[in-house]
């Protein structure tokens, strides 16, 4: 059998080379932007440019049904005075911060309790799963459905709530539940709560997971006790999970608006379960069409978020880490002063 010659080797090493050389040349990159295509048009369709639309008519005397032009205002911050001057503003904020007050702190805590049960690694409970699923299925059911069940079940004069209390002798005649401030803002509250502690529960349950057990078991080695275990292991190592549930639930709650506009008519009695955005639909679509008000009031509630976010980050972040990383970037400044 013949070899092959040695210029017939260098031909086919010189066609390998050239073929290696075009395919390093070849880009995939371009192929990651077509595919982007259709999210980045829809989101600047469909996103980017109503976030901008709106910041801009805020500065705008922009109202009236069917309104298509407008002009800007000689003072550009006139509406954000109005709105923060306004004292239906001032009651909706109130009542905001309440109402996302009294659901969330319960909701946090029964949610750790439950997190904490779930995941005892000493004590199995039977039937997890079927008791997660109950938990968490009324975040499921959309506001409107919550809204009429509620709505029906503190009804006035007949309902199934005023039905049990006359029937145990509690009431003589039917009370109108949706008349006192106190029930009207304790409703809304429960039902956030009752909607979202599941929700809460399976997050927290997830970052409870996974935490190294080793860490558990070290802790059980020294003697510490369940309540301990719970301060010293469970808690440090949420930290970035807790964040985050304090964050998402601060945003969800000041946006607070299905359930206060849907159960309660003309948000309660003296605007007792107004919230800033009932507030912001109000002034929008209700016979108003004050678009440009609306656009502030979206604003300025922007910014109150951001605000408190910041602060929750800024509270709950990890000092000792911070501690490292700033002691970490003095001692690179050193060795490049040093080789310099």
């Amino acid at each position: 059998m013949l070899s092959p010659s040695p210029a017939l080797g260098k031909r086919n090493r010189f066609l390998e080379e050239q073929h290696m050389k075009r395919k390093k040349k070849i880009s995939y990159a371009k192929y990651g932007y077509i595919f982007c295509i259709p999210f980045v048009t829809a989101f600047t369709l469909f996103t980017l440019y109503p976030i901008i639309y709106t910041i801009l008519i805020g500065f705008t005397d922009f109202k009236g049904l069917g309104a298509t032009s407008f002009h800007f205002l000689a003072d550009p911050f006139q509406n954000y005075k109005d709105i923060l001057g306004s004292p239906t503003f001032r009651t909706a904020l109130g009542n905001t911060f309440r109402l996302w007050g009294w659901n969330f702190l319960p909701q946090i805590l029964l949610a750790l309790l439950l997190a904490v049960i779930f995941t005892n690694r000493r004590h199995k409970i039977k039937g997890q799963g079927f008791f997660k699923v109950v938990f968490y299925m009324p975040n499921i059911i959309t506001a409107a459905t919550v809204a009429i069940l509620f709505g029906s079940l503190f009804g006035y004069p007949m309902g199934p709530v005023n039905d049990m209390l006359k029937s145990l002798g509690i009431i003589d005649e039917p009370y109108f539940f949706m008349q006192s401030k106190a029930v009207a803002r304790g409703v809304v509250s429960f039902i956030q709560f009752w909607m979202w502690y599941g929700s809460t529960m399976i997050v927290l349950i997830s970052g409870i997971l996974g935490i190294n057990p080793e860490i558990y078991e070290a802790a059980e080695i020294d003697g510490a006790s369940s309540w301990e275990k719970f301060l010293y292991v469970t808690l440090p190592n949420l930290r970035t999970i807790l964040i985050y549930t304090l964050v998402t639930s601060l945003i969800g709650g000041l946006q607070m608006f299905d359930i206060p506009q849907l159960l309660v008519a003309k948000s309660g009695p003296d605007n007792a379960t107004l919230t800033t955005s009932c507030f912001i639909y109000n002034q929008a679509f209700s016979g108003s069409y004050m678009y440009n008000r609306a656009s502030a009031a979206s604003m300025i509630m922007f910014i109150i978020i951001a605000i408190l976010s910041a602060v929750v980050f800024y509270i709950m972040q990890d000092r000792s880490d911070a501690a490292e990383k700033k002691a970490l970037k003095a001692r690179k400044k050193q060795v490049r002063k040093a080789g310099a």
